[in-house]
């Protein structure tokens, strides 16, 4: 990532902050609808989900000038995952439901920019999540 991107994320999603509650139920509202074979990993309080979800995104788009300090936790958050149930091909759905959200919540601030910016990011993060929980670097299919 740039860091022009990085800017471009971290500007994105102080926009979105302020609807974050909104914006993690709309995100697993189109999660299930595109992806409700995932529906069965999640097992507990919705609510809490949906705020764990906004928190950990916080972290992640604040420690994104520094993206090292962030890997390790995204390490740990990957390896844990792979114990609820989660494969590598579902980096691409969640990756879809989150774009989605981001493009809804941010209406006309949503430009080819950001959307470029936010799809390096996710790549960025899940490519190594996925190598760090399976072993291998390649995309999710």
């Amino acid at each position: 990532m740039t860091p022009e991107q990085v800017k471009l994320v971290q500007q994105s999603f102080g926009k979105v902050a302020p609807i974050a509650d909104e914006a993690a139920e709309v995100f697993y509202d189109r999660l299930f609808d595109i992806a409700p074979q995932l529906r069965s990993l999640f097992h507990g309080d919705m609510a809490e989900q949906r705020h764990r979800l906004v928190a950990t995104l916080a972290v992640v788009v604040n420690g994104l000038g520094d993206l090292p300090s962030v890997l390790p936790a995204a390490s740990a958050l990957a390896k844990r995952h792979v114990a609820y149930g989660v494969k590598p091909e579902h980096y691409d759905q969640v990756g879809a439901a989150l774009l989605w959200t981001l493009k809804r919540g941010l209406g006309d601030g949503w430009t080819a920019d950001v959307a470029a910016a936010w799809s390096a990011a996710y790549t960025t993060l899940s490519q190594f999540m996925i190598a760090e929980a399976y072993g291998r670097t390649e995309a999710a299919e």
